[in-house]
């Protein structure tokens, strides 16, 4: 694999759909994803028809340290994350982990995403209640077990313990800042895959 975000050995309009799915379909639901730079994972998901919104912050830390500067350090056991909250109705927490695994970054990297290194920028699925862990667990061993990439996927999945959101200058920054150069040449390919290979799932204009 490269050290950039990469498609899958299997293209993604053929990645395999979750085997197992949260099979709650009323209410609005909530799932908390790190795939590396908040802002480049929010950019994706804003995308999605179904998602009601997206928020970047942090988990797997505590209260005292859920700051952008302490969470730098790769030491406060923080990832970077978004929360989706979504109508299931619409899209299921299997789909959004579908779009999370294929293209909204490289499951593939441990610890790191392309140029982004420490435990902060790490691959996690924060999972809700115990349904969400097993279908999260399920769907990382099922595509292991497929080699739909040529690297094991390193996903960690664990119980979501807070979410805690991100300073306000972080909120929709892709969208604030589209010139900004690691928008243009990191965020930016990562939503283009999305519209490419998954257009039945974006909203209508």
């Amino acid at each position: 694999m490269s050290l950039t975000c990469d498609i899958p050995r299997v293209a993604p309009p053929a990645f395999p759909d979750p085997a197992f799915d949260v099979t709650s379909s009323e209410g609005e639901q909530t799932a908390v994803l790190g795939g590396g730079c908040f802002w480049c994972v929010e950019a994706v998901f804003r995308e999605i028809d179904g998602v009601l919104s997206v928020a970047s912050g942090y988990a797997g830390g505590t209260a005292d340290t859920a700051d952008y500067e302490s969470v730098c350090s790769g030491t406060t056991g923080h990832a970077e994350v978004i929360e989706v909250r979504f109508d299931p109705a619409r899209t299921s927490f299997g789909q959004l982990l579908k779009v999370f695994l294929s293209v909204a970054h490289d499951p593939t990297q441990l610890n790191r995403q392309g140029a982004d290194q420490g435990r902060q920028y790490r691959s996690v699925i924060f999972a809700g209640d115990d349904e969400q862990q097993r279908v999260a667990t399920a769907y990382v061993r099922q595509l292991n077990e497929a080699r739909v990439y040529d690297a094991p996927i390193v996903t960690e999945v664990a119980p979501l313990e807070a979410f805690y959101p991100a300073e306000t200058y972080h909120q929709d920054y892709a969208a604030r800042n589209p010139r900004q150069p690691y928008i243009v040449y990191t965020s930016a390919p990562k939503v283009a895959k999305l519209r490419q290979y998954f257009p039945d799932r974006l909203k209508k204009a």
